[in-house]
């Protein structure tokens, strides 16, 4: 029986190229390898952007992060979903089954609007899955889940803090948790996830996964204070209870002690 004191669930994706789909989209007919594929897409892309990061449309989740989060804001478990596995259509059918589970909490994400849950919708219609509670075209249209407005459906973090893309947040996530004093980017980085993969980390790109979530919880939290849903020292409350939970974990989660080594503690300026 799923907790029905969870409320939010958290979460943050990882995502490789697959590598026979860019083959057979973008160099058909020149029988190229899918690692061959991947390597000269994102030389292309690097010739003529500052990134080589491929766009999801080609992509698949290897890590998916979920942050279980009570009504009162308390993280209750993190999750790396399909773990030691971590295959793809596994990863995507838990993602999916497990909201409907929790009764379809509100989702937290960070740029989940632009990247994550496109990815996600995506990866349901690759793999034949059928989500028609996130689908809910019936339903008038400010009330559908996908619709971008609907914060009691998804809460994505950017999109709070630049009005719905009315600006441009320079600095993403790991801007975001630093002005909050967490660590952020740590050992790896997002344009990092491929090589890791291709070298066979796929254990590492999850743990990073988790660390994510990890930030985006505490965003989170400070999104309670300035919506005025909890004071700033029922935050550093919460803050400090994660710490604890965190401490009492991070012998079986290398991540969790990865993530404490760098915890820092937000400077109250008032005081």
């Amino acid at each position: 029986m799923a907790d029905p004191t969870v409320s939010y669930l958290a979460f943050d994706t990882e995502t490789v190229a697959d590598g026979e789909l860019i083959s057979k989209i973008r160099y058909a007919g020149e029988g190229l390898q899918p690692r061959a594929a991947v390597d000269r897409y994102r030389q292309e892309l690097r010739d003529k952007y500052d990134s080589d990061f491929i766009p999801y449309t080609f992509q698949v989740p290897i890590a998916i992060a979920v942050g279980k989060i009570s009504a009162d804001y308390r993280l209750i478990d993190v999750t790396a979903l399909d773990e030691p596995g971590y295959r793809p259509h596994v990863l995507t059918e838990h993602f999916w089954r497990g909201w409907d589970r929790y009764r379809r909490p509100t989702l937290v994400s960070f740029n989940g609007r632009t990247f994550d849950m496109p990815l996600l919708e995506l990866a349901a219609f690759r793999y034949g899955l059928s989500v028609p509670g996130w689908f809910n075209v019936g339903a008038k249209s400010f009330e559908q889940y996908r619709n971008r407005y609907n914060l009691d459906a998804h809460l994505d973090l950017q999109e709070i803090l630049t009005n719905f893309g009315s600006s441009r947040f320079n600095g993403g996530l790991n801007l975001a948790t630093n002005l909050l004093g967490k660590p952020g980017k740590m050992d790896v980085q997002g344009h990092m996830v491929q090589d890791l993969y291709d070298r066979g980390e796929v254990g590492k790109i999850n743990d990073y996964c988790r660390c994510d979530l990890l930030d985006t919880y505490f965003v989170f939290l400070r999104t309670r204070v300035l919506f005025g849903e909890i004071t700033l020292d029922h935050e550093q409350g919460l803050i400090a209870e994660t710490k604890t939970w965190l401490m009492k974990r991070a012998d079986k989660t290398p991540a969790f002690a990865s993530y404490l080594e760098r915890w820092g503690d937000w400077v109250n300026p008032w005081k």
